[in-house]
């Protein structure tokens, strides 16, 4: 059962995410590849360890003895436990992204470090054109057929309303290709990234509709091996738990130097 303010409607999420098979989770495992490019640059061991994913399978051989958490509503973390907490590539199912984000922070230690990683705007931005061209050619309107995925600002800003210190978000763009846009569905299925929104028709769209948006994919998006590009976009958003050893921006007038000193320039008078 869904309510109404339920975006994602986890029933149907769950029977997709059962479908995917994990030799096809390529964007998981690319996730989780770039989480431990970031872990290495940090100068830090961590010792107790939270990974909230649907997929455990990807973490198995990363992080051996990391809790794994399901992403549900609400998160089986306790209070305060744990040095890092990674959200692995599920933020944008989520109902309540902000919501998610301050339960992670609530299971950090102090001065504990949160990565979590959702798709970007820019995902599937070439089928989503093509849906939404062949759907109001075949239908004459528009229906929820593709989550609805944050830019990076809008992403990084959830970060200081959970309440972390130090936020950063930053992106990797991956650019794939397939036979055409049937092939590009099939794999999504695969993956169980499939349509799961509360809102969404519940009856069997027109095959025409997919036809039409296979012959505009092609149309529109063919590359030099007539295949058909797809755009993929991971967000990564890092914050810490707020700790008092953490660098503290200077309070506004307490500069000891002038700008115009250290670059070594001449201080000019603004006009009126």
């Amino acid at each position: 059962m869904t309510t109404a303010n339920e975006l994602t409607s986890t029933r149907a999420l769950a029977l997709h995410r059962a479908r995917a098979a994990r030799a096809d989770l390529f964007l998981q495992d690319q996730a989780a590849d770039e989480v431990q490019d970031r872990l290495s640059l940090v100068n830090r061991t961590f010792t107790r360890i939270a990974v909230v994913t649907p997929f455990a399978e990807v973490w198995a051989d990363r992080l051996p003895g990391a809790r794994i958490v399901p992403d549900d509503d609400t998160l089986d973390l306790e209070p305060g436990q744990y040095d890092l907490v990674i959200h692995a590539l599920s933020l944008h199912w989520a109902n309540d992204p902000v919501g998610q984000l301050i339960q992670c922070r609530r299971a950090l230690m102090s001065d504990g470090l949160l990565i979590a990683a959702s798709l970007g705007g820019r995902t599937l931005e070439e089928l989503r054109a093509c849906l939404g061209e062949a759907e109001i050619a075949v239908s004459g309107g528009l229906s929820p057929r593709v989550a609805p995925m944050g830019e990076i600002r809008d992403l990084g800003a959830l970060l200081q309303r959970a309440g972390l210190a130090l936020p950063v978000a930053d992106s990797v763009t991956l650019n794939a290709e397939y036979r055409d846009a049937w092939h590009l569905m099939h794999d999504l299925r695969a993956m169980g990234e499939t349509n799961a929104l509360s809102q969404r028709l519940r009856h069997t769209p027109p095959r025409a509709l997919f036809r039409q948006t296979a012959q505009l994919y092609q149309a529109n998006f063919p590359t030099e091996a007539d295949r058909v590009r797809a755009t993929f976009e991971i967000v990564f958003l890092t914050g810490w738990a707020p700790d008092d050893s953490q660098q503290k921006p200077l309070r506004p007038g307490s500069a000891k130097q002038r700008l115009a000193d250290a670059l070594q320039v001449p201080e000019q008078e603004l006009p009126d």
